[in-house]
């Protein structure tokens, strides 16, 4: 019977650094567990790197949840894949022997959302997230507990899939919870800006968890 880490087809690099930050890469719709991984070594050189596949298809196209329209996310399905999600990194944090790291999300677009979702949901799993072209997933009853986490937030004012005003109220919901939360704004639309990823290697220099 396979392990629960092996329930999500993934890639891990164990990195070179003995101590700072491991990185949790979320993909977006379409890719893998391959597609972020050349981010994550431009944002954190030589620190570990796990990488899961979502295990949702839409149209044959990994997803980490699923959705019934463009920006209509089935919600009930988005709760059970957050917390599956949240337990296979538990147990690999373990398996791979990075107890003691702080584990940082890097998520773009669906990744970035299932990310924001673990924040609201299971803030206990991260203790920091870069959400690239995050929307708001849900509205949450009670703010999460995140105090003492860090969040990167990078939108741009002219997305038509994560809204200027979900953007910020996603910002607004993470900060209430205790989260210190820096938010970047680029003109374009839901593509990344050439910015975004020097100013999310900026921030997590930045952070004291180094």
């Amino acid at each position: 019977m396979p392990t629960l880490v092996e329930s999500f087809v993934h890639r891990f690099e164990p990195g070179s650094l003995a101590a700072g930050p491991a990185l949790l890469l979320l993909h977006g719709t379409g890719g893998d567990e391959n597609d972020l991984l050349p981010l994550g070594r431009m944002l954190a050189p030589g620190a570990p790197l796990l990488s899961p596949r979502g295990k949702v298809l839409e149209h044959g196209m990994p997803r980490f949840f699923r959705r019934f329209a463009e920006g209509v996310f089935d919600l009930e399905d988005l709760e059970r894949r957050t917390h599956e999600l949240a337990d296979w990194v538990a147990a690999a944090v373990t398996a791979y022997d990075l107890a003691g790291r702080p584990l940082v999300a890097v998520g773009f677009s669906n990744g970035a959302n299932i990310a924001a979702s673990m924040l609201l949901l299971r803030p206990e799993s991260l203790a920091g997230a870069v959400l690239l072209r995050a929307t708001l997933p849900f509205e949450p009853k009670a703010p999460p507990a995140l105090a003492g986490v860090a969040v990167f937030m990078a939108s741009g004012r002219a997305d038509p899939y994560a809204r200027p005003a979900d953007v910020e109220r996603l910002a607004a919901l993470l900060g209430e919870g205790g989260a210190k939360v820096t938010l970047r704004w680029s003109a374009g639309g839901h593509e990344m800006a050439p910015g975004d990823v020097t100013g999310a290697a900026d921030w997590l220099l930045a952070q004291s968890w180094r």
